[in-house]
């Protein structure tokens, strides 16, 4: 299982670097099997800073396969968490030495973005210094949004089939790009590369090693491009600082000498694995539950842990929940957090995690809800008078998004004045939105309308960031939306 570490509700995958290569490897083989893609992030402060505020990037940093840290303020606030990363995998670094290790195994990369020339460029210099390497195809798109790229950007890469896709939009657009076509590619490893390919090509300069080994990197940046970069730099500053300050105080009680082992046991009821902990869960004690759990995943996909008689989980230990409810997901189960202590949901909800993990009141009610039948991705629809009302599930991304695209299209056909409920939506990703387009477009043409309404604050944050309250209306409740 992943060994990961969560600073202000991001995880970060603790490794060195050739773990990290090992692990991409790995990548590359499940892909080429499977078809099945996994997105990679290089996150640094301004990624975390910006997840404070962009839930679509949260949730895709939340779920992605690997995030390496990239910047030296989240090694040192590991150290203060207490429990310290192995090292810095900085994307400048990671990418050359991929490309050197994708030549010795026959992988070929593909490169997506950076300004105009500066990817022909970073690919003839990976390719002058890996003459094996096999570059698939280079591209660089004229700027657009996510959602208004060109269609055959998309085709170009289907064609090609690589086996690496380095996308170099900046942080949060090449997340959210991958987070949008990434099922839809089938590519085994894309990794959102920010300024790497600007690095190799040597349109900007990377600051010497002495520098680099102190973690002043971002010093030299700011001494090349000030008029660009203090602005940012002052505001991740301040901003991670004071939220990183939170997750401290909330979590200090971490600075207390642990047990040697939490108490913890794990039975099956009605195919559901009930693993329940006791006392603290720490970085030090943190094996024996993994143990547990991956042992009870092994036995169902379903897994409530109970918090009930738990006092303190660390960064390293919410990493591990994080981790777990991914390896359920992928299974076709769920993770719950049932009897969650006050103290440890005031530490999940500074972290933001409070909307990444499903609770539960107690262990019955867990066991309750996993009684009932698996919810559709579109529930039955609803007549509120001239209006057609569809639930929307729990997520709205490229997974379900193209089922619900489907379903309401139908709807249309009967009656084209459509609401969405998006009363149970947690998380609407960019894949969501094209959905809501494009339906928005079926419902017009037909002469009738499409609305949204009951959107958490989480919703209507990644609907205005894109926008789209100027498209489609939006309101606070369904009585409003049908009248």
């Amino acid at each position: 299982m992943r060994k990961l570490l969560v600073i202000l509700g991001v995880p970060i995958d603790d490794l060195n670097m050739d773990e990290a290569l090992d692990r991409l490897e790995k990548f590359v083989v499940i892909g080429r099997e499977t078809g099945k893609s996994h997105q990679v992030a290089t996150v640094n402060a301004d990624f975390v800073v910006k997840a404070q505020y962009d839930p679509e990037l949260r949730y895709l940093l939340q779920e992605s396969d690997m995030a390496t840290a990239d910047g030296m303020p989240l090694v040192w606030g590991a150290r203060l968490l207490g429990v310290p990363l192995a090292e810095r995998v900085a994307g400048a670094d990671m990418i050359p030495a991929l490309a050197r290790r994708a030549a010795q195994k026959g992988y070929s990369l593909y490169l997506l973005g950076a300004a105009p020339g500066v990817a022909a460029k970073a690919g003839e210099i990976l390719k002058e210094e890996n003459p094996d390497l096999n570059i698939a195809g280079i591209i660089s798109p004229p700027y657009s949004s996510v959602l208004d790229m060109d269609r055959a950007v998309v085709e170009n890469i289907k064609a090609a089939n690589p086996d690496i896709l380095l996308v170099a939009f900046g942080n949060p657009k090449q997340e959210k790009w991958i987070g949008l076509y990434g099922r839809e590619l089938g590519v085994p490893v894309m990794i959102g590369v920010g300024g790497t390919l600007d690095f190799i090509a040597g349109t900007t300069k990377r600051a010497p090693m002495w520098m680099q080994r102190l973690g002043l990197e971002w010093m030299f940046r700011l001494m090349l491009e000030p008029r660009r970069l203090w602005r940012r730099y002052v505001v991740d500053l301040l901003v991670f600082g004071s939220f990183f300050a939170r997750q401290w105080w909330v979590m200090r009680r971490g600075q207390r000498p642990p047990i040697l082992l939490p108490k913890a046991d794990v039975v099956i009821v009605e195919e559901t694995a009930v693993l329940t902990v006791e006392g603290r869960l720490d970085s030090s004690n943190l094996a024996q539950f993994v143990e547990f759990a991956e042992s009870a995943l092994h036995e169902t996909p379903f897994l409530l842990v109970d918090l009930s008689k738990a006092t303190f989980i660390d960064s390293a230990a919410i990493g591990s929940l994080i981790s777990l409810t991914k390896q359920a997901w992928e299974s076709g189960g769920k993770l719950w957090l049932a009897s969650v202590p006050d103290s440890i949901l005031q530490t999940l909800s500074v972290m933001r995690l409070d909307r990444f993990f499903e609770f539960q009141e107690d262990v019955d009610a867990g066991l309750a809800v996993r009684r009932l039948p698996d919810d559709p991705s579109v529930k039955p629809t609803q007549e509120h008078g001239e209006w057609t009302v569809v639930k929307m599930p729990r997520r709205l991304d490229a997974a379900t998004s193209p089922e619900v695209t489907r379903n309401c299209s139908k709807f249309l056909d009967l009656n084209p004045r459509l609401v969405l409920d998006l009363s149970n939506t947690v998380f609407l990703a960019s894949a969501g939105l094209a959905a809501f387009l494009q339906l928005n477009h079926e419902a017009r043409a037909k002469g009738g309308e499409l609305r949204l309404t009951n959107c958490s604050k989480d919703v209507t944050s990644v609907i205005k960031m894109a926008r789209f309250d100027q498209v489609i209306p939006s309101y606070d409740d369904l009585v409003e939306a049908t009248a």
